[in-house]
């Protein structure tokens, strides 16, 4: 419908009106190079009030990305005459550096001409970006939460969270994940992505205590610690070279306690340029670090678990080993017992045959040559051999050199003695 003479300046002083305190965006655009004719306040502090200027097309605003989903739907709305909403519209506002990703919800209607023509575009919208930052931190969130519960290694866990963290917050950040010893007095590189790698090599192995960086001092005071300054607080002192190779301008460490308040390590976030958090920023670090130490303590439960199993199977083995060997000495001392149960068989089968043999007259150890001596001393080998002798070649038999054959069974024993 045709838009009745002068409507449109009376629309617009009204619409400057309503929305001119208000924390809604609201913008007229005219022509098909969207040249702003009238905004309010909230939508040149979103844009950059330095830029929003009135009478510059959309394209010299916003002219770090002529495909943005704002200018689509401004074309859109141009081109067809109706009207359309866009939820979560992505924008990028700034240039360089100084860029910053935002989201709005916004309605865009068409503005026509005396004759009915689309004249240009007006739009209304609210700014989403903190939402949508803080639905993504969440999906992030929820995604770490399933990786611990997964049991994913620790490593990929609190790099993946350093990550999130980086990428997601509005401001540039740099996280780093400090993890301390089993005895608690020194902390040792966990995870950090974005800071330099000598800086990583420098502070692994920091001991906690009172005035050692950030992060030592957190650790020791077991509560949060705060630096916004790194080039003026005393706590830096003996880092400040370090800090300054690196880039860094502030330090804001949270201690990773476990539920029973045994340090775990700490979470540090930090910043460029000196500034102090916000209380978004503080909640940020207390979620984190306690989904830090979630990690750590999984991971830590996890290790003790295997190393439980791990002397759980020593020991099973270590059982195994001592009853197999307890198996073949019982084996052998069965052998031995059957060895000497025939060994004193044997011997008491030629102790019988000796009893029976009769007792000789004269000594049988005189070898060849003989001896008249009445035989008086039985001798015996461990062979089922015997001889009844004189009391000299007994003793010579036993005492002298001669005895290795008796003693000898490859050399024949008493029998081979007899008959030398």
């Amino acid at each position: 419908m045709q838009e009745p003479q002068g409507f449109v300046a009376v629309e617009q002083d009204d619409l400057r009106t309503l929305f001119g305190q208000s924390a809604a965006v609201y913008a007229a655009f005219v022509g098909p190079e969207h040249v702003v004719e009238t905004a309010n306040p909230a939508f040149h502090a979103a844009v950059g009030e330095e830029r929003a200027l009135l009478g510059r097309a959309v394209a010299e605003v916003l002219p770090e990305r002529g495909d943005q989903g704002f200018v689509a739907l401004l074309n859109q709305v141009y081109r067809t005459g109706e009207p359309s909403t866009g939820r979560d519209v992505r924008v990028v506002l700034g240039t360089g550096p100084h860029a910053r990703e935002a989201f709005f919800d916004l309605t865009c209607e068409p503005r026509r001409d005396r004759d009915g023509g689309v004249a240009g575009v007006r739009v209304i919208g609210v700014e989403t970006t903190q939402v949508k930052h803080a639905q993504r931190l969440m999906a992030e969130h929820r995604a770490l939460l399933e990786q611990i519960a997964r049991q994913a290694p620790l490593t990929e866990v609190l790099d993946g969270m350093a990550r999130c963290i980086e990428e997601l917050t509005p401001d540039e950040i740099l996280v780093s994940v400090l993890l301390a010893d089993a005895d608690g007095r020194h902390l040792r590189h966990g995870a950090a992505p974005s800071l330099p790698d000598f800086y990583n090599e420098a502070i692994d192995g920091i001991a906690t205590g009172e005035g050692v960086g950030s992060c030592g001092t957190a650790a020791h005071r077991r509560e949060p610690v705060i630096v916004t300054d790194i080039a003026t607080d005393p706590f830096w002192d003996d880092f400040r070279p370090l800090a300054d190779r690196a880039g860094l301008g502030a330090c804001w460490s949270t201690p990773i306690l476990a539920r029973d308040g045994t340090l775990l390590g700490t979470f540090a976030m930090y910043h460029r340029t000196a500034r102090a958090p916000q209380e978004a920023d503080l909640a940020l670090a207390r979620l984190f670090a306690d989904t830090a130490a979630l990690a750590v303590e999984r991971h830590r439960s996890e290790v003790a678990q295997r190393e439980a199993e791990a002397r759980a199977e020593a020991a099973r083995k270590a059982l195994a080993e001592a009853v197999r060997a307890e198996r073949e000495l019982r084996a052998e001392a069965e052998r031995r017992a059957d060895a000497a149960a025939e060994l004193n068989a044997q011997m008491r089968a030629a102790a019988a045959a000796q009893a029976n043999a009769p007792h000789p007259e004269h000594c049988q150890l005189g070898g060849t040559a003989g001896c008249a001596a009445a035989a008086e001393i039985k001798v015996a080998d461990s062979w089922g051999d015997s001889a009844w002798g004189c009391p000299v070649h007994v003793e010579e038999a036993l005492i002298h050199v001669r005895s290795v054959f008796i003693a000898g069974e490859e050399l024949g024993g008493l029998a081979a003695y007899l008959h030398r």
